[in-house]
């Protein structure tokens, strides 16, 4: 089965995934899957069931067909499964993927393999869906999941429009965006929540922007301040306040 062994390994690199992560999905261990990998075990049928399934493959192209090889007939025909009807997909980075799209972002293959979804509002454009956690922007709470549209320039993004931030030093964060005319080389980063203070970051650092569209919560999961929360934000805004008269002064 050393061709299902290669596969394995291959595909695992093209969804951005560490050893790790991906024995968690075929529920073994670590270590079994590192001895698939180098071929000095051969992977059960069961296995290879669930791989097929994650990937939608039959087990006859993962026993018998080198992937590696075939990217483009394989790839050619996940996109033709997606563009069926005309859609417009939407790939979809989870918080457990986010790590691996810091790698793969720029990746067609990687990016071919993501989870995808439409939404019938959403057409002729370039979205991706990203999930946020935290409380850094309520009231949007934390789980929810940011369908923003591809922004391909800085400049083409509003002062105070919210955004999911892809940077090099930040990773993937949802903040509203404020740039600073005097210093176009930096970006402030601004929380809806005020707990959370602005920060700022070199513009050369961001690698992607997406302008949010749609926010996508469940049910019940909408965050409401209540008076404690807000006598909190009233004074945490009053410290900062003051912290800038003294500087002023």
């Amino acid at each position: 089965m050393a061709i299902a062994n290669k596969n394995l390994k291959y595909l695992r690199k093209l969804r951005g995934w560490t050893q790790e992560e991906f024995a968690n999905k075929l529920d073994i261990k670590r270590s079994l899957l590192g001895a698939y990998e180098e071929e000095r075990a051969e992977p059960r049928i069961d296995v290879l069931e669930i791989v097929c399934d994650i990937f939608k493959l039959t087990l006859d192209d993962l026993l018998r067909k080198d992937l590696s090889d075939n990217k483009g007939n394989y790839l050619a025909k996940r996109r033709a499964l997606k563009m069926a009807g005309g859609r417009t997909d939407i790939a979809f980075v989870p918080v457990k993927a986010a790590a691996g799209y810091l790698a793969g972002y720029a990746d067609p293959e990687f990016v071919d393999e993501l989870n995808t979804f439409t939404l019938p509002m959403l057409t002729g454009g370039n979205y991706r869906a990203f999930e946020i956690i935290g409380d850094s922007m309520l009231p949007t709470p934390s789980g929810s999941v940011i369908v923003g549209e591809k922004v391909d320039s800085i400049d083409e993004v509003k002062n105070d429009v919210p955004c999911i931030v892809v940077s090099r030093n930040e990773g993937i964060v949802y903040k509203r965006i404020q740039k600073n005319g005097r210093q176009k080389n930096k970006l402030t980063l601004v929380s809806d929540n005020p707990i959370f203070h602005p920060y700022t970051i070199n513009a050369e650092e961001v690698i992607e922007l997406w302008q949010a569209q749609v926010v996508i919560s469940k049910t019940g999961s909408q965050q409401r301040w209540d008076m404690a929360q807000l006598g909190n934000v009233v004074n945490n805004l009053q410290e900062q306040v003051n912290s800038l008269k003294k500087r002023m002064n």
